[in-house]
């Protein structure tokens, strides 16, 4: 990093600092804090961003380069000609910030010109809680894009990361009662259930496949289970079923699609389909009604999926620690273990795998068993959530699961990325979820925004080198 480049971010770090210390003070003002404490904060918020800002962002950076072009320039060059070049390559770095990437420039200017026609078109749209808003939203984008060439190693953990935490920003200032203890406690139970959905997704995408089966067997489960109980079966051994047949449903997907290679995205959606179709005949047996199933949920699983459940006697819900659990065994399994480490390889190259004696039909069809089975518990926990069997509560879970894989950053060639991934790419599709119902935004404003979150996200793991090399 240059001197010009140095000065450049050091100014913006402390512009950035500057800006957050002025928001607080204002925040305090309106909140009526005590002028004496909304100082003494705003003092200690500059100096601790300027600080982390010089330290961990920049300094390092500069000195390394620094020492690198005075070692290349002095074995050139004179020693007392070493200063007078570094000056002469030195050129404004904002006019070069510019001038390479026009592209991110021009999109900026968008998205300021959105903001302002914005104001104009809707009544009360410019409003102090919008404004800063829009600056922390732009400020986050700025600032990701000035540093995404420094992060030289899961770029997409860097974007999701800086997304989540900018969502979470805006949704707090924007939206009433958004970091209240139950709206956090209710993303977080959402957050496990589609996380949950998402463990068999991000395995079977490592191995470049594609399970569609996943929401079909979420809501089969959730009314297949809710049958069994109004048959007297007994909830433990009804629950267990249940898990055993979605494995036996992944297990057919995985060895079909692996018989016909190529064709898995349309055989699990064949297969889901007819996993719904066939459930609904089965309870509707006798009955007046189709797809949907009532009877009485046992207190046990009401407890594990419910929001306000408790777990030895502390009110909080059960199936968050449930996820966490499954989170930290699967980040874990597929880094440290043979089993991890041969999924990645598969995915990565085939014929590589082959070649290391690595069965390829019995990972494969491993993966979609997993998936099966996951989706069925799945759908199983959410008949403790909702209390009654409905066919379409798996849904959503079609776009979703995909969506949070991508979103996460791992690749649909297979070969990389990984559920730690995959968990950001949940908590940033719950978040944004949580921020556009508070704000009145309804289901289909919800997926077109989604939408538009996909592709910008696929275009930036699109450039990665992992993914042109397997292109």
């Amino acid at each position: 990093m240059r001197r010009a480049a140095f000065s450049f971010y050091k100014w913006l770090g402390f512009i950035i600092a500057a800006i957050v210390a002025i928001v607080s003070v204002i925040l305090g003002a309106i909140e009526d804090v005590p002028m004496q404490y909304i100082l003494f904060y705003a003092l200690a918020i500059f100096a601790l961003i300027l600080w982390g800002w010089h330290h961990c962002s920049v300094s390092w950076i500069y000195r390394d380069d620094k020492i690198a072009v005075s070692n290349t320039l002095s074995r050139n060059q004179p020693d007392t000609d070493v200063r007078q070049a570094e000056d002469d390559v030195e050129v404004s770095y904002l006019r070069a910030l510019i001038t390479n990437n026009k592209g991110g420039f021009i999109a900026l200017l968008i998205l300021i010109g959105g903001f302002i026609a914005f104001a104009f078109a809707i009544d009360g749209f410019f409003e102090w809680r919008t404004f800063i808003s829009a600056l922390v939203f732009v400020a986050l984008l700025i600032l990701a894009f000035l540093l995404n060439k420094y992060a030289k190693t899961n770029k997409s953990v860097f974007i999701g990361l800086t997304v989540l935490i900018g969502l979470f920003i805006v949704g707090s200032i924007l939206v009433e009662g958004f970091l209240s203890i139950l709206n956090i406690k209710s993303m977080l139970v959402f957050a496990a259930f589609l996380g949950l959905a998402c463990i068999g997704q991000t395995l079977v995408v490592l191995l470049a496949g594609l399970d569609l089966s996943i929401p079909f067997v979420i809501g089969s489960a959730n009314i297949g289970l809710m049958y069994m109980f109004t048959l007297g079966v007994p909830p433990w051994i009804a629950f267990i079923a249940i898990i055993a047949i979605g494995a036996g449903i992944g297990f057919i997907n995985g060895f079909l699609s692996f018989r016909l290679q190529g064709q898995a995205l349309i055989l699990t959606l064949g297969m889901g389909f007819a996993v719904s179709g066939g459930t609904q005949i089965l309870t509707s047996i006798g009955t007046a009604f189709g797809g949907n199933v009532f009877g009485v949920v046992p207190p046990w699983l009401s407890n594990i999926a419910s929001i306000n459940g408790a777990i030895f006697g502390v009110r909080f819900p059960p199936v968050i620690l449930i996820w966490v659990a499954a989170s930290i065994i699967l980040i874990v399994g597929l880094r440290t273990t043979t089993w991890g480490r041969n999924l990645y390889a598969l995915g990565g190259s085939r014929t590589s795998a082959a070649r290391l004696s690595i069965s390829e039909r019995f990972y494969w069809v491993g993966a979609y068993t997993i998936s099966g089975a996951v989706s069925a518990f799945t759908g199983a926990l959410l008949l403790g959530w909702s209390g009654g069997g409905f066919i379409g509560v798996g849904d959503q879970y079609l776009f979703m699961t995909l969506a949070a894989v991508v979103v996460g950053g791992t690749s649909l060639l297979g070969g990389w990325g990984g559920y730690g991934f995959t968990v950001i790419g949940v908590l940033v599709l719950q978040v944004l979820t949580s921020f556009l119902v508070g704000i009145g935004l309804q289901f289909e404003g919800q997926q077109f925004v989604f939408g538009l979150l996909i592709l910008p996200m696929v275009a930036l793991y699109a450039r990665s080198a992992h993914i042109r090399t397997q292109i």
